[in-house]
C-alpha cells in the first residue's frame, strides 16, 4: 500500500469516531490493522476501524 493511499484511508477514519467498514475493503483494513495503524472490529453487529496512535502519529508526520 502506498503513503498517499495510508494518509487518505486514515484521515477518513480520523473524521469519524468510528469507522464504518466498506463493503470490499476488509484486506485494506487487515493490512492497516497489520501495521498498527487501525484497530478493525469485524465481529460487532456493525463492523467498525478506529484509529490509533500510531496511525495518528502516521498522519501527522507524513
Amino acid at each position: 500500500m502506498e503513503r498517499e493511499e495510508i494518509k487518505t484511508l486514515l484521515a477518513s477514519i480520523e473524521k469519524q469516531v468510528s469507522s464504518s467498514i466498506l463493503g470490499g475493503m476488509e484486506e485494506t483494513y487487515d493490512e492497516l490493522e497489520r501495521m498498527g495503524f487501525i484497530a478493525y472490529h469485524p465481529d460487532e453487529a456493525h463492523p467498525s476501524v478506529t484509529i490509533t496512535q500510531k496511525g495518528m502519529d502516521y498522519l501527522e508526520n507524513n
